[in-house]
């Protein structure tokens, strides 16, 4: 659970949410936020869509050696399935032509591209959440895990793994109900990647047993984090299997940003992330300990500009332990989704949702659609953690599973 003392996280809160509203004003009315979407737990930043099947080949899976496609995204749609499906590996090249218009004069009509951001944009919540307004984007996946990429009026692409191809508009859903037009995208598939059978790990690889995890480690393992004065707190959850650089790319190859380690830093990164149109992502969150020492890293995925209030998070630490020759680190992974007292001290702190096994989840959907995921499976530890108090005095519950990705090692992705 992220905690930051009571006289300083509104400070942080009213600064950088303060600044983003008073600079959004020097241009006008920001248009109302949209509705977010949250039918595929845990909330992500990605606004889920409708999605529509019209293109130029029939409703049924396209195969994705077929070599060229056509297909209409309209404007009145977030998101458009073009029926294809792809391989791990498979390079796309996209050319797109069309206008769409908004019923904003000031953002009358516009191509793949988008209109650049303005500072009111800093207040929606966008796929990319700096790319430009309207502009096209696609995805990889349908659910709320999948990271959306940019595309524009040209651009290519290369499938991390096997899934089925969306395409959309950076916008939101009240920007969706007022376009009128489409983009007409052509799509030349320039490498058809991996075999076929691969087409069928969809997401990542399949979920195997990992006997490399013994029951001996994970009894080695302590079961949760704790605060400062050793109170227990949230789960271990993850374990990865990877040396330490293998693990920040992982992480940030899915779009986690690290925290800042510092409140003074917060400001600073916040106050210049706005003025260069940019979504803060960074907030910092508390020191925890395990193994008797505080995280190694933090990361974040976050809303923009609900930052302040909700995110996805973690903590990493690196683990005494080694699993077959490579480093073995433990994540303690869970979703702020608001504000709640500190029973400790009747302080301000973040509020997790109970249901932590979602945040797990999402965890393994979004490093495992990288491509750098080797192998991935769930383990049960002896005595496993079904519910329990954070340090703080939320609740939480469990399935008591832990989630174990092994990494795809650097010198085997060179070769």
């Amino acid at each position: 659970m992220t905690l930051i003392r009571s006289n300083v996280l509104p400070a942080i809160a009213a600064m950088i949410i303060g600044s983003v509203l008073a600079m959004s004003a020097l241009v006008g009315a920001a248009r109302a936020q949209q509705t977010q979407d949250s039918t595929v737990p845990p909330p992500a930043p990605a606004t889920e869509a409708q999605t529509d099947s019209t293109t130029s080949t029939d409703t049924s899976s396209a195969p994705s050696h077929q070599g060229a496609y056509s297909v209409e995204v309209t404007g009145s749609k977030q998101w458009v399935d073009t029926n294809i499906d792809l391989r791990r590996g498979e390079k796309l090249q996209f050319t797109a032509e069309g206008t769409i218009t908004y019923a904003d004069a000031k953002k009358n009509r516009f191509g793949p591209a988008g209109i650049a951001r303005g500072f009111a944009d800093l207040i929606h919540q966008y796929a990319v959440p700096n790319g430009g307004h309207g502009e096209l984007i696609g995805r990889l996946g349908s659910g709320d895990a999948a990271e959306a990429f940019e595309v524009g009026a040209s651009g290519s692409y290369t499938a991390p793994v096997a899934g089925r191809l969306f395409l959309g508009i950076n916008q939101s859903m009240k920007d969706a109900t007022e376009a009128i037009g489409s983009f007409q995208v052509k799509i030349k598939v320039l490498d058809q990647g991996l075999s076929a059978a691969d087409a069928a790990m969809i997401g990542g690889p399949a979920e195997t047993s990992m006997p490399e995890i013994t029951s001996a480690l994970l009894e080695s393992i302590p079961r949760r984090i704790s605060d400062q004065n050793h109170k227990p707190g949230d789960m271990v959850n993850i374990l990865i299997v990877g040396t330490e650089d293998e693990m920040v790319k992982t992480f940030t190859t899915a779009e986690w940003v690290k925290v800042d380690k510092s409140v003074s830093g917060t400001l600073m990164a916040g106050l210049m992330d706005t003025f260069e149109k940019k979504d803060y992502l960074t907030m910092p969150m508390s020191t925890l300990y395990l193994f008797g020492r505080p995280q190694d890293y933090g990361f974040a995925h976050a809303e923009p500009v609900r930052v302040v209030m909700s995110r996805n998070h973690l903590r990493v630490w690196k683990s005494p332990y080694q699993v077959e020759g490579r480093p073995l680190w433990c994540v303690a992974a869970t979703h702020d989704i608001g504000f709640e007292r500190d029973q400790r001290n009747n302080g301000l702190t973040h509020k997790i949702d109970p249901a932590i096994d979602g945040e797990r989840e999402y965890v393994n959907q979004t490093l495992s659609g990288t491509g750098l995921v080797a192998a991935r499976g769930h383990v049960v530890p002896k005595d496993p953690l079904i519910t329990a108090k954070t340090a703080t005095g939320g609740e939480f519950h469990s399935d008591g599973r832990i989630l174990v990705l092994v990494l795809e090692q650097a010198d085997s992705k060179a070769q």
